[in-house]
């Protein structure tokens, strides 16, 4: 098995999930976009708390019923779909014509990234996973959160669950943004770090990673 593994924001897409997400509902007075913000530079300064990040992107998904948040979804989508740029699509076509597994593997909840895998053309998803209870959600997630060394753990239940493990990997790449993916990074054969934030650049040239430019503003 050959594994193409991507991060999706500041990635793959051209900008935060997240924070698209957070627009939409903010533009209807559901959530605290300064807060949401204040999570954001904890992340990038590697100091987010997972859990208390959670609580508050997962609570509007257990406050509104299906039909209204796969409208807003829908909305979602067409936001993001833009910044989903030629260079990250063809990036991902050049590993699918070599026949590589194509995994999107990301810290944003499977609500949210499961439609931008679709429109990336990526088979398989690895995300944070909310709780969901007689086809609603709870807010809750079901442990770990795909963050940090909670990434290489989901990603380890994701081979398991098709009957496979590390062991079965012969060759593997991953493509991520952000310093808080350096354990995944260290766990593969190709490392490749995409318009990377100042501590993952210095230590990709410290280590002789690829650094590659997706998006023509970087960072």
């Amino acid at each position: 098995m050959q594994l193409a593994l991507f991060d999706l924001d500041h990635t793959l897409l051209d900008g935060d999930s997240d924070l698209v997400w957070t627009e939409i509902l903010a533009e209807r007075g559901l959530i605290d976009v300064e807060r949401m913000r204040a999570f954001h530079a904890d992340y990038e300064n590697g100091r987010l708390d997972i859990d208390a990040f959670l609580a508050f992107q997962l609570a509007p998904l257990a406050a509104h019923p299906p039909a209204t948040l796969r409208a807003w979804r829908a909305e979602f989508v067409a936001r993001a779909r833009p910044h989903l740029g030629e260079a990250a699509r063809a990036l991902v076509a050049r590993h699918a014509a070599l026949s590589h597994e194509l995994v999107l593997i990301t810290a944003t909840n499977r609500f949210l990234a499961e439609p931008l895998a679709r429109e990336l053309g990526i088979a398989h998803l690895v995300a944070t996973e909310p709780v969901r209870e007689n086809g609603s959600y709870t807010g809750r997630y079901e442990p770990p959160a795909c963050f940090r060394e909670g990434k290489v753990r989901r990603l380890e239940r994701w081979l398991a669950a098709r009957g496979s493990a590390w062991s079965d990997v012969r060759e593997s790449w991953f493509y991520s943004d952000s310093h808080n993916d350096l354990p995944l990074f260290e766990r593969v054969d190709h490392p490749v770090a995409v318009d990377p934030d100042p501590e993952l650049e210095a230590r990709a040239r410290a280590r002789g990673w690829p650094v590659l430019a997706l998006h023509s503003r970087g960072r």
